[in-house]
């Protein structure tokens, strides 16, 4: 098979659910060429390639060792993650991950000091504050259009994806639950219009221990939860900002505008940031003397989906610079996370172990599919 000229190329490990966001999307970068693609069911992997064409389709163990893959690009669920970003590491092979990084903070040090060792690049989802609205949002709070941020509320509250997901039960296992399968979005999204964390303190409960599943094959089936279904946490910002974030899979008619589920309060003004898990969400602003909400026009590249910082990670690595998505902020989301379930069992405040630095902005002078150097 002939090599795209000037790509990475990548195997996909995990070909369920998100796998085919990545694979659409992938499509849209000329730096990224996926050649290869592996799920434990084979036929599932055979029904992918065929719908998004890509070339081959083999066992995990031969993608994870294959000379012509350099970025393992890992789609499996969380108590996975670590095991196939090491064994891809130990292989040669730079290690994309979706979220979260590991189940536990052992396991997200592993991969990272894999990486170290190994002179590799660590990824990890989730990619969206690269999208047109939170890097809207980010330069708007730089350039103090409403003042220096204050507080902030953040809330993610469902009843679950047992409804519509036709296999939830890992998303209520260790590793998920709604802190560490959508705090990721909330927390990233908070590190780039932040920088890090200060302290938190958590507060978490069972709410709802039995789950049914609503849809597919496994509909009626109950299942007992594993993980708290109901997180609710402070956070100082070492910039001062502090705020709110509830993240549940266990409340129902939630009244805030799902929409723009994130609230920045300023000295000057306020700003509804967007939802976390999208890229192109609007952004809106009300200053002090303002008698209604402004929507702000996007200021950078939109149309983006998951696999831009897969990209961009491909294109750090042809350019020597530093990717966005990158393992260290990972690592620090991943401590956040299992911070707040620190904190509700010790009764007391949490400081991070982990910390890492805010990623460059996106450039909002190049045209869509192409990244800085």
């Amino acid at each position: 098979m002939a090599r795209m000229a000037d790509s990475v190329r990548v195997g996909v490990v995990g070909c369920g659910n998100i796998s085919s966001a990545y694979l659409g999307m992938a499509k849209k970068f000329p730096v990224v060429e996926i050649v290869a693609c592996a799920d434990l069911v084979r036929e599932v992997a055979e029904a992918k390639a065929e719908e998004f064409e890509v070339p081959r389709v083999l066992s995990v163990d031969d993608l994870v060792k294959d000379p012509s893959v350099d970025i393992v690009l890992n789609l499996t669920i969380p108590k996975a993650h670590t095991e196939i970003a090491l064994r891809a590491l130990e292989a040669g092979k730079h290690a994309y991950s979706e979220k979260p990084l590991g189940i536990d903070r052992e396991d997200g040090r592993k991969v990272i000091e894999t990486g170290r060792r190994k002179n590799l690049r660590v990824g990890c989802a989730p990619d969206t504050f690269m999208g047109a609205g939170l890097q809207t949002a980010r330069k708007l709070i730089e350039d103090g259009a409403i003042g220096k941020p204050i507080a902030f509320t953040a809330f993610m509250m469902s009843p679950g994806p047992e409804g519509w997901h036709p296999s939830p039960e890992f998303l209520f296992e260790k590793g998920g639950g709604p802190m560490l399968d959508m705090g990721p979005y909330y927390l990233t999204a908070f590190n780039n219009l932040f920088g890090p964390i200060k302290r938190l303190t958590g507060t978490t409960s069972f709410a709802r221990p039995q789950r049914v599943i609503g849809s597919g094959p496994k509909k009626g089936k109950a299942f007992n939860i594993e993980t708290p279904d109901f997180v609710c946490g402070t956070i100082e910002y070492e910039n001062g900002a502090a705020g709110t974030i509830v993240t549940t899979y266990a409340t129902h008619h939630a009244t805030y505008d799902h929409k723009q589920p994130i609230t920045v309060y300023g000295t000057e003004g306020t700003m509804k940031v967007p939802d976390p898990n999208n890229f192109d969400s609007p952004v809106s602003v009300r200053l002090a003397a303002d008698q209604e909400w402004k929507d702000v026009p996007f200021q950078f590249v939109t149309g983006y989906g998951r696999s831009i910082g897969l990209a961009d990670m491909a294109q750090a690595i042809k350019s020597g610079r530093k990717h966005r998505a990158n393992g260290e902020q990972a690592f620090a989301v991943l401590d956040a996370m299992i911070g707040f379930l620190d904190s509700a069992r010790d009764g007391k405040a949490f400081t991070p172990t982990a910390r890492c630095e805010r990623p460059a902005p996106m450039r909002a002078d190049l045209p869509f599919g192409v990244l800085d150097e």
